[in-house]
């Protein structure tokens, strides 16, 4: 048997959909700013792409973003230099730069591009991992100091799986849940239908499929319409055997709600990757509460991320140079 792959070698799985943008939407091209300082692997990227990266001036027409701890900067940067045509933010969800985002929704440029989809493998392992974790019940029997018996879990085979959001982390998860059988339902904003899913719905009708859901795993993007998208009437609705899965961010979920709700004996488990606040202080509640399994944002490490942040930046530079065809373009009216 051939192996097209080494451990570790994720793809970007919607790099291959990118389509030009038109004329008037291309930003013009230009040098390239890394900030806040540059990277080897990032200049080395812009460099296979064909670009050439200095030092932030009003000749710059590109900057790559690579810090994510603070958007005041990018909007000092992109203040003093309005020739910047295009931004690339470092990571798939843009909610740490809503602010800025908005401040130029209603701009033609600079164009904004994300890592969205580009992470969607690593992140969808992660997904299918603690949906495993949670049917079989590995958060209490990780945390026992006993023999158990009798045995028990569920299996995630023919199992009814809900997943909110429909971007590349879903269609990742629709081909690892393929071998299972499962019947999967897609909450996502509008109707259109996605291959592999027995029916797709809107977001206004969750509360009317939750309680057919064994599975519920959120894939959604973090916006102010998504906030506490499962809180407690949602989780209410949901069946007491469920479990409830994020690999998302943790605004979609009301912290405080879910952990009242497994402390209450509700839901078969629960497992997050993201949670709110982040980091979740010592002493939440969340951290003691029974069938729980907290991950600590680990989806997507950046060894995992480094490359494929890499592949895409190479990507978005040749369209910047070429034909537009830029990868994750994000709308800042819509915060993704």
């Amino acid at each position: 048997m051939s192996v097209d792959r080494q451990p570790g070698d994720h793809r970007d799985p919607v790099a291959a959909s990118a389509t030009p943008l038109p004329a008037e939407r291309r930003p013009e091209p230009g040098p390239i700013a890394i900030l806040p300082e540059p990277r080897p692997r990032f200049v080395a990227a812009v460099e296979a792409g064909g670009g050439t990266v200095g030092e932030l001036s009003d000749a710059t027409r590109g900057i790559i973003w690579l810090d994510s701890s603070s958007s005041a900067p990018l909007e000092q940067a992109l203040r003093e230099h309005p020739s910047v045509g295009w931004v690339q933010l470092p990571w798939a969800g843009v909610d740490a730069f809503a602010d800025v985002l908005a401040r130029h929704a209603d701009r033609a440029f600079p164009l904004w591009t994300s890592a969205k989809g580009a992470y969607s493998e690593p992140v969808a392992e992660h997904a299918l991992t603690l949906t495993l974790a949670t049917l079989r019940g590995l958060p209490e029997k990780a945390r026992s100091t006993s023999w158990a018996s009798p045995p028990t879990g569920l299996s995630l085979f023919g199992r009814r799986v809900l997943i909110v959001g429909a971007g590349g982390i879903a269609a990742e998860l629709l081909r690892l849940l393929e071998p299972f059988h499962t019947v999967i339902t897609v909450v996502r904003r509008s109707p259109v239908p996605m291959p592999g899913v027995a029916r797709t719905v809107t977001t206004d009708r969750l509360l009317e499929v939750l309680p057919e859901a064994d599975v519920v795993i959120l894939a959604a993007a973090a916006t102010s319409e998504t906030k506490n998208l499962i809180g407690a009437p949602e989780l209410a609705a949901m069946r007491e055997d469920a479990v409830l899965v994020n690999i998302a961010r943790g605004t979609l979920v009301d912290s405080s709600a879910l952990a009242d709700a497994l402390h209450a004996g509700h839901l078969t488990g629960a497992g997050l990757d993201v949670t709110a606040p982040e980091p979740l202080p010592d002493g939440h509640p969340l951290w003691t509460a029974p069938r729980c399994v907290i991950t600590s944002h680990s989806a997507d490490t950046p060894e995992m991320i480094a490359p494929l942040l890499a592949e895409r930046v190479r990507l978005n530079v040749e369209a910047l140079l070429g034909d537009g065809a830029f990868v994750g373009v994000v709308d800042p009216a819509l915060g993704y």
